[in-house]
């Protein structure tokens, strides 16, 4: 057989992609209504001795009834700031089959006012969830004397 003979009739082989999701049972208590609320959640998730180290990124994922499915570390930075990727934020929401997101991150240095970095990433963030329809509820700053929320200050 000559070289062009074999180069039509190589068969390309392609793996197929599933994806599976089984909802989990949900605990009632478990259910964000407000800042307060997913404040008082991501410290559960959050090593308390590292929060005044270096900046961390997070995704709460939510069903459309405000019950927390799971919350992910996204990325871990230095004390001055942290690189994330939009792209696993919004691919974790899909697998999960998450219909609402709220997502935080902490500041080192303790101050409770975000950067512009923090503002242009909420932009971003905003502007993905309207293309892929799962809301973005709110982005937290958090330190280890409190919190700031985007959406109670109108910064969204």
């Amino acid at each position: 057989m000559n070289t062009q003979q074999s180069a039509t009739t190589t068969i390309v082989e392609c793996n197929e992609i599933e994806i599976h999701y089984k909802r989990p049972i949900f605990n009632p208590n478990n259910k964000v209504a407000s800042s307060e609320d997913s404040e008082r959640f991501f410290p559960s998730f959050i090593d308390e001795k590292r929060i005044d180290y270096k900046e961390f990124f997070w995704v709460m994922l939510l069903t459309n009834a405000n019950q927390i499915i799971g919350i992910s570390e996204i990325a871990v930075g230095n004390t001055t700031g942290v690189s994330i990727n939009v792209k696993e934020i919004y691919q974790l929401a899909l697998l999960a089959n998450a219909p609402a997101i709220i997502v935080a991150h902490n500041h080192p240095s303790g101050k409770l006012v975000p950067s512009e970095a923090d503002r242009k990433l909420t932009r971003k963030l905003t502007d993905a969830s309207k293309l892929l329809d799962i809301t973005l509820l709110d982005h937290l700053i958090l330190t280890s004397e409190g919190f700031v929320s985007f959406s109670d200050s109108n910064w969204m």
